[in-house]
């Protein structure tokens, strides 16, 4: 299944924009053959364009503003023609079949939610991102839209990322997993207690109990669900940890020559094990439970992980998955009716 529209993208936001945002475009457009349309300051854009030559490859939509990377959520009511704004026009519009930002996260998710609007019975949406664990990533949502949850609510993201995980991955009912500080069902505060009854009870969720921190990354699990305050400390706890163990690790090599000559007859296994770690390589996070696709790319992103969040976008939004979403959220809306 294909889809001929373009990405909206947004050109203005992120820490390196707009000249790596162009750049990616640049790279999305003739390694990867995708359709991208750059959201933004048109002179400023052109002008980037034209660095690479490619002023006739990649249109340009003019936009009047654009939230700084300190802006919060209240920056979607504040301008309402900033670029992430008329990106996400552009999808409810339907002349743009995704939104890529690596811009301010409360920003996008704030405007996403305004622009595109929840969908049916969605209670709120989520952030999902993937954990780079083997053979397949497992998800881990919520990673950061919502601080404060609802028992149902985290519920509902273990119906968003399951929808995800069989589009994206490929997996044959996924098994979820509620993140909290023990095994036992008994184990955290009364919101995970809550809602480990609700999972053991809720139709469609292949429900694997309770999973711990380190657990991220051992893959006994396809989805973890939990509250954007949790879930966005574990992961940038977990990006943390990795990029002190390749610190590490550098320096061990660097010490003798001995170290030196070991990582080099290892180098294609060390150069895998990074990328498979590196957050941009799998094209950044996912704004799940809106009526239109939208990926928030890192905020430091540079213009190989704008490309991969472009083609992210574009197979998510060829795979349906916000009418998958529809459809699982109205089924577990229904089986809760019959009970």
């Amino acid at each position: 299944m294909s889809d001929s529209r373009p990405v909206a993208l947004d050109a203005m936001g992120g820490d390196h924009a707009p000249h790596e945002i162009v750049a990616g475009a640049v790279h999305a457009v003739r390694e990867r053959g995708l359709r991208v349309v750059l959201v933004g300051s048109p002179r400023v854009l052109y002008e980037a364009l034209a660095d690479h030559d490619a002023t006739k490859e990649v249109p340009i939509v003019r936009a009047e503003e654009a939230l700084s990377m300190d802006e919060g959520a209240l920056a979607s009511l504040r301008r309402p023609r900033s670029s992430i704004a008329i990106a996400c026009h552009l999808v409810r519009r339907g002349d743009a079949c995704a939104v890529v930002s690596a811009g301010s996260t409360a920003g996008i998710v704030a405007t996403g939610r305004l622009r595109l609007k929840g969908q049916p019975g969605v209670l709120r949406p989520a952030i999902a991102v993937a954990l780079p664990t083997r053979p397949t990533p497992a998800l881990l949502v919520d990673a950061g839209a919502n601080a404060e949850a609802k028992p149902e609510m985290l519920v509902q993201f273990a119906h968003l990322g399951a929808a995800y995980a069989e589009l994206a991955h490929g997996i044959t009912a996924p098994k979820v997993g509620l993140l909290t500080i023990g095994s036992e069902a008994e184990k955290g505060n009364k919101l995970v207690r809550r809602a480990h009854e609700l999972l053991q009870s809720s139709p469609g969720i292949e429900f694997a109990g309770n999973v711990e921190g380190y657990d991220l990354l051992s893959g006994k699990v396809d989805v973890i669900t939990t509250d954007g305050f949790t879930g966005n400390v574990a992961l940038k706890t977990m990006e943390g940890a990795v990029r002190y163990a390749f610190s590490e690790l550098r320096e061990a090599i660097e010490e003798s020559k001995l170290a030196r000559l070991g990582a080099a007859m290892q180098r294609s296994r060390i150069r895998d094990l990074r990328r498979r770690l590196d957050a941009e390589a799998h094209g950044g996070a996912v704004l799940l439970g809106l009526n239109g696709t939208v990926v928030i790319a890192h905020g430091a992103t540079r213009a190989p992980g704008i490309s991969a969040a472009c083609a992210l976008a574009t197979d998510l939004s060829a795979a349906e998955i916000v009418t998958a979403i529809g459809e699982r959220i109205a089924a577990s809306g229904r089986s809760h009716r019959l009970w």
